[in-house]
């Protein structure tokens, strides 16, 4: 059976990706969680891959240890994550890759706490333009998009998966975010799924203190 390695539920935005693409498209898949703050995650973790990192998607062809690779890889057996239009799919790889890559004081400022609700923050003027550059994506997508379906390109896609962690993090902090915005983060808090990994992570007891912020 098909394995994904993943770090905390309450932390760790990487894993929850292809976990929430995984669980979308229904697949039966062993679930191996490794504790971000564990003395032995490293070396645990090597069982799986020589990267260090989580998440790690194992099957009969081998191990991938990236979330966007192990998305990418989903797609190409089930091509109805990325959007059916070349110009829309490769504008919604883009996004996801734009999301993938940037962001850094929004990752740093306000990291995703499946516990943190309504925390107050003050975010620098880094992360609040990185808060504005999600926002715009968002509106964007969701006016182009709205006659095909409730998602950023109509249906659920990669794209959706990659911002859900998002969605978490503007839950938990108090920030002015627009109408929509705040929309799409209901949509995102609605989904069964999502709302099932959120459960486990405030289950969870570890604490990592650098994860904590807000008040």
């Amino acid at each position: 059976m098909p394995t994904l390695i993943i770090g905390n539920k309450n932390y760790s935005s990487w894993s929850l990706r292809p976990w929430l693409v995984l669980r979308h498209l229904g697949l039966e898949f062993e679930e191996v969680r490794l504790s971000l703050g564990s003395p032995d995650f490293h070396t645990e973790l090597k069982r799986y891959s020589q990267a260090g990192r989580v998440p790690v998607f194992q099957d009969d062809l081998g191990s991938i240890w990236d979330s966007l690779a192990i998305c990418e890889f989903l797609a190409e057996r089930h091509p109805l994550l990325w959007p059916d239009e070349p110009y829309q799919r490769a504008m919604a790889r883009a996004y996801v890759c734009e999301m993938h890559s940037g962001f850094a004081a929004l990752r740093a400022e306000l990291p995703m706490n499946c516990r943190a609700q309504q925390r107050r923050v003050e975010p620098s003027q880094a992360a609040l333009a990185d808060i504005a550059r999600i926002e715009q994506i968002w509106q964007q997508c969701i006016e182009h998009h709205a006659e095909e379906g409730p998602w950023l390109f109509g249906r659920f896609g990669i794209i959706d998966a990659f911002f859900a962690p998002v969605a978490i993090r503007f839950n938990g902090y108090q920030l002015g975010l627009a109408h929509n915005s705040h929309e799409y983060i209901k949509l995102h808090l609605s989904n069964p799924l999502l709302q099932e990994w959120i459960a486990a992570g405030q289950a969870e007891s570890e604490v990592i203190l650098r994860e904590e912020v807000g008040a």
